[in-house]
């Protein structure tokens, strides 16, 4: 099979991991080519990974006329290359080209990497292109895709996530002096996009109820893509100096060396104030070996059990401050959590095995459940 994946490509997150991962781990057997309108990040790693990449064109709505060259050619790619799927990877890409891909024949899927609420104007375009599969990326996905397409086949898959390699004890040290963090520090690592539903400034809450406790450090990681992400950091730098704990957290911005940095840490929270659509960070501090402290809400369910982390109230700062305090102090039940994190990583979202249902799932086109 030839399988074309859709996107803009603008933007680096969850979506943009899963496309670099399909393309490091194709295999011979399916042949995955990229369909891209930015370039950017995404771009070189998939340039960098081998594979065939696309330009449609940057798009904007307030310019009609370049969707509908972006359109155009994408339709001539199409009909040259005769693929065999085309997916397009969230309503944005549906919207803007899943009508297209219909006009050519070629079958098209739905990659849905997010809730479906059926009220934003990405989500409202994408419902006059009706698909002829749907990948959801958790569960908690699947239940909403009705909102979009109440008749359409369905698959769950969880993303093909590669794993940190575990760092020795000199690797570890390594990393820790470049950041200024103590090799007896218990590390918190927070590794995200800079956005408020993250729970940033609810993890820098409960550490300000525990600055009397000694040893911990936060390392942030993540860089700023949006205006108002930059905003929001400043605001949360600003209040931690004002709350006499800035000296105790590491901003460490946009990073392409988050696998190490995961390795090095102790404990990955990120206290979500909204539900999380899968979490594939979630699924990589569980590879580093990293016990997981999240709310307990949205996909977080189906990938934290508790063998391997805790799930917290959501919007109940009380138990998030104690369980990052139970956690920082109490070494042992530390240390039980991560014995089994990295198997737990393995068993959802191993890459061969989860590209292996990818393939099995275009194949059949949702006739046979493919399970997660």
């Amino acid at each position: 099979m030839r399988i074309l994946h859709v996107y803009s490509g603008n933007l680096y997150g969850g979506i943009e991991s899963i496309l670099a991962t399909i393309a490091r781990k194709a295999t011979g057997a399916v042949e995955h080519e990229f369909a891209l309108c930015f370039e950017g990040r995404l771009s070189a790693e998939l340039v960098n990974a081998g594979v065939p990449v696309h330009l449609l064109g940057g798009v904007s709505m307030r310019r009609p006329h370049s969707v509908t060259a972006a359109r155009r050619t994408l339709g001539a790619l199409i009909r040259g290359r005769s693929y065999d799927r085309a997916i397009c990877h969230a309503p944005w890409s549906q919207g803007l080209f899943g009508g297209m891909i219909r006009h050519t024949g070629c079958p098209l899927v739905f990659w849905a990497h997010d809730v479906m609420r059926g009220r934003h104007w990405t989500e409202r375009l994408a419902r006059r292109a009706t698909p002829d599969l749907a990948i959801c990326n958790s569960h908690f996905t699947r239940r909403s895709l009705d909102t979009l397409y109440p008749s359409v086949p369905s698959v769950v898959l969880y993303a093909p996530v590669e794993l940190p390699r575990a760092g020795d004890d000199v690797v570890r040290l390594r990393i820790r002096t470049s950041v200024e963090t103590q090799p007896d520090s218990v590390v918190i690592v927070q590794a995200c996009r800079s956005e408020e539903w993250k729970g940033h400034e609810q993890l820098l809450d409960a550490l300000v109820a525990l600055r009397s406790v000694p040893g911990w450090i936060w390392w942030q990681v993540g860089g700023v893509q949006r205006p108002h992400e930059r905003t929001f950091l400043a605001r949360l730098r600003d209040k931690a100096v004002r709350a006499g704990i800035g000296g105790r957290i590491r901003w460490l911005g946009e990073r392409s060396d988050v696998g190490q940095l995961l390795t090095a840490a102790d404990l990955y929270c990120q206290p979500n104030l909204e539900p999380e659509p899968f979490g594939i960070v979630f699924i990589e501090a569980l590879g580093a070996g990293l016990p997981i402290v999240t709310t307990r809400q949205g996909a977080a369910e189906e990938i934290v059990d508790a063998t391997c982390g805790v799930l917290v109230p959501p919007q109940l700062p009380a138990v998030l401050v104690d369980t990052l305090r139970e956690l920082v102090t109490d070494v042992p039940r530390r240390h039980r959590l991560a014995a089994d994190a990295r198997a737990r990583a393995q068993k959802l979202c191993d890459p061969a095995r989860q590209m292996e249902r990818l393939s099995t799932a275009l194949a059949q086109m949702g006739l046979v459940p493919v399970s997660a």
